[in-house]
Parts: structure tokens; sequence; C-alpha cells
């Protein structure tokens, strides 16, 4: 995957340098709160379809045996997916958050795996995205376009250094960086592009359209 002219290989770690005296404050990003109220509410969205499908069922608002079957089984699936956010809130609640600062890129995640990089070990910064194919009528009024951060290191040693980052690598389709899914956030890049021009301007690559969307990456 190439976000314009690749980038230069470098043999040795870039030496450390120290952020400026006044350097802006943090651009925080929190993932973990918005993964929160997504479930909530696709939860609460499902639930209540659920509840009606089964109440209906019961009630004689369906005509035939058979429909009624076909209703009573439609509100418990629905029914089921309403209940998922409540069996894995301990995983979907856990805070995470993506901060820019002075030093340099990280992922606090203390139930998780947190790590961090620094500007000085990184060649470039950019943001791939992909949208949904446009199949159904609803997708052309509600569009999901999936938001990922890739992370290019400046040598050959950053893996060994940083082992906490071993499960980004070339995950989905990069190549030779790491990639962190931020799922369905587009409201995500203008954010990340900010930090970035604040930060390192020099090293951000900008936004790459990756197509359409396969899987849930």
């Amino acid at each position: 995957m190439m976000y314009g002219p690749q980038q230069p290989q470098f043999n040795t770690p870039h030496p450390p340098r120290q952020p400026p005296a006044f350097a802006p404050p943090p651009v925080v990003i929190d993932v973990g709160g918005d993964a929160k109220v997504k479930a909530l509410i696709g939860g609460s969205v499902a639930g209540v379809i659920g509840l009606i499908s089964i109440f209906s069922s019961f009630t004689g608002h369906t005509t035939g045996s058979r429909t009624g079957v076909v209703e009573l089984t439609f509100g418990l699936i629905f029914l089921f997916i309403g209940l998922l956010p409540i069996i894995a809130w301990r995983k979907i609640g856990r805070p995470r958050r993506l901060v820019f600062d002075g030093f340099g890129v990280r992922w606090d995640d203390p139930q998780g795996t947190p790590w961090a990089a620094p500007w000085n070990e990184l060649s470039g910064v950019g943001i791939s995205r992909t949208q949904q194919r446009r199949v159904k009528p609803a997708e052309y009024l509600i569009r999901r376009t999936m938001v990922r951060l890739d992370l290019f290191p400046a040598d050959p040693g950053f893996r060994a250094r940083h082992p906490d980052m071993e499960h980004l690598w070339e995950f989905h389709t990069v190549k030779n960086g790491y990639r962190l899914p931020l799922g369905s956030n587009p409201k995500y890049i203008p954010v990340i592009e900010h930090a970035m021009r604040e930060y390192r301007p020099a090293i951000y690559l900008g936004v790459r359209d990756e197509g359409f969307m396969v899987g849930l990456v």
C-alpha cells in the first residue's frame, strides 16, 4: 500500500528530539466512549424491534400460525442482538483513547494492550479509509466509512523495540507498517489531520482511499 512517493528506509533511529517548551495541548480521541454510545444505541433499537415482534406474535397481530412463528423467531433474534452490548459490556465499555502529543502517538488502553510510538521513530503517519458499497436504498442515505490510522517506522529496529504493537504489524492490507482500526468513525479524520499538522506535518501522509469495504475493518 502506497500513500505517494515511497518513504525512504533508515538504517538507524533518528536522534531523540525534545518537544518544544510551549507545546500545544494533546489531541485526544475517546474511542472507547464513542464505542459505548454506538453499542447502546444499536442495542436499544434492536431490542425494541425484537420486543415488538415477540409481542405481535403472541397477541395475534400476525395472520396464520406459520407467520406467528416467523415473527417470534425474528423477534428473538433481534432481542438477542439487543442484549449483545450487555453481554460484551466489559470489552465494549473499557476505556480506550488515541492520543497525539509532543512526544508521539499513543494508545491508552489500561485493560487491553497500550502502546506508544515517539515521533522520532516514525517516518510516516497516514489515514486510510474504506467506504461501504451502495447496494440497498438505505445505504445511499447512511454510508459506513471505516477509518484506520497507519504508522510507518523510521528504521528496521522499531519492531524489536515495540513488541506491544506486534498485533498491528501489516494488519489488513498495510505493508511495512502498522494499522490501528478505528471503526466506522469518519469524524476522526479531521481530528487526526489537525493533530498531525500541529505536531508533525512533515511526516503526515494524508488520507488514502482504499475503495470499497470488505469485511469489518
